[in-house]
Formats: structure tokens, sequence, C-alpha cells
């Protein structure tokens, strides 16, 4: 884990600062697969890389637990939760049941969807040279479409259920922005639903849709095995030149 600091730093910040910087450090570190599914630590393992108390490494970590990321065991300290892709394909299937059901819902509006969905059309319908190229702030962006449109439908309880979901899959979604293709492809394909949609076409707008998430479902998975991949072999290699 990189999760250099100093005491001196450590004492000055304030406590809840403290915990939303270690649960940030923390986060990245399971994102970028330094820390990698099954890795098991402590809180002071944690604790003394930071040069902190346990207790603002304890509430980082529960809320890492509630997120769905680690795993605390009674006896042995903590896990990063191992991946589960059948979890994640359920995931998915929600996702896309919420978001379907959003478009039909905006589809059968009146005079009021243009205006709804008016930021979201500025975003994504832009010029080619004005679009980001960024993976992560790209990222951000989709995860905000995806989030907005169904927002827009007006129907909260689905738009709290659909936001819990994307915060599930974040760990896989974002790797999905790692490739440039993917990257120009997203603004080809949000702008095409986005422009079904304002037309009142219900049926190719969630094909649309539904082919958009599929994708990139299939995509995630694939960056996700290889990644994963990759990062064992280098702990791998670690271990055999010591």
């Amino acid at each position: 884990m990189q999760l250099a600091t100093t005491a001196t730093r450590a004492a000055k910040e304030r406590p809840d600062n403290l915990v939303e910087r270690i649960y940030q450090v923390l986060k990245d570190d399971i994102f970028e697969f330094r820390l990698l599914p099954g890795d098991r630590f402590s809180e002071g393992d944690v604790a003394a890389r930071t040069a902190v108390s346990r207790t603002p490494v304890r509430q980082a970590l529960h809320r890492l637990e509630r997120e769905g990321y680690l795993e605390v065991h009674f006896r042995s300290g903590w896990q990063v939760r191992p991946f589960d892709f059948e979890r994640f394909e359920e995931l998915y299937d929600l996702r896309i049941v919420l978001e379907l059901a959003a478009v039909r819902r905006l589809c059968e509006m009146g005079a009021e969807l243009p205006q709804r969905l008016d930021a979201l059309t500025r975003t994504w319908q832009v010029e080619a040279h004005q679009r980001l190229t960024d993976g992560r702030t790209v990222s951000e962006l989709d995860e905000a479409f995806h989030c907005a449109l169904v927002a827009a439908a007006g129907n909260r309880e689905m738009a709290r259920t659909h936001r819990e979901i994307t915060e599930k899959i974040r760990i896989i979604r974002r790797l999905d922005f790692t490739q440039q293709p993917r990257i120009a492809a997203t603004y080809d394909e949000h702008v095409r639903i986005l422009e079904a949609i304002l037309q009142r076409h219900a049926e190719p707008a969630c094909q649309l849709l539904r082919e958009h998430i599929e994708v990139s479902k299939a995509e995630v998975r694939k960056i996700t095995l290889h990644r994963l991949h990759c990062a064992r072999q280098r702990t791998g290699d670690s271990v055999g030149a010591d």
C-alpha cells in the first residue's frame, strides 16, 4: 500500500478529514489493484503506515466495508473482498432494468422533456475537438449521465436504488475508460441514446441503451481479468526476487 504520510501532518488534520483521506487512499489502492482481491491486512498495518491512531483507520475501513469493498474477520483482520463476477452480472442486470424503465418514462413526457435533458445534451453533443479524453474524467461523466437519465424520469426511489448500484459496480465499471476507443464510443452512443429519447422513440432508445451497457459490461470483465492477472504476476515476481 502506498500510504506515505507523517505524524505531524496527521496531528494537524481534523478527524473527519483524516478519515476521508485514509478512506480515499485505501479505495485508490483497491481500484488500482495495489491491494488485490483476497489480500489481508490489519488495522495496525494501516495505522502504522499512516502514522495515525486506529480510530480514524477503523472508521475508514468500516466505510469501505459498508460499500462492499472490504470484509472483516473476527480473528484475522480485514480482507479485500474477492471479485464475485456473478454478483456484478446481477447488479448490471438490475441497472439495465432501472435504466430502461427510466427511458420509457422519459419518452412518455411532454414539452418538459428537452429541458430535463438539456444539461446532458450540452455535455455529450459536442464537436470532436471538444470531447474529453482523460479516462477518469470521462468515467465520472459517464456515471453522471446514467444517474441523471434515471433521475430525470422523476422517480426518487428508482434514482436512489440506481445510485446504490452505481456505487457497487464502480470498481470495475471505470475500467471501461482505460482505452481511447471506448471513450470515443461512449460519446457516440450517448448522443444516439439522447436523440432517440428526445424523438420519443422508446424501443430504439431502449435497444441502444441496452447494447451500450452490455458492451461496457463485457469490456470491463475482460479488462478486470487481465488487470488482475498482471497484478498477480507482478506480486509473484516481487516475492520471487526477495
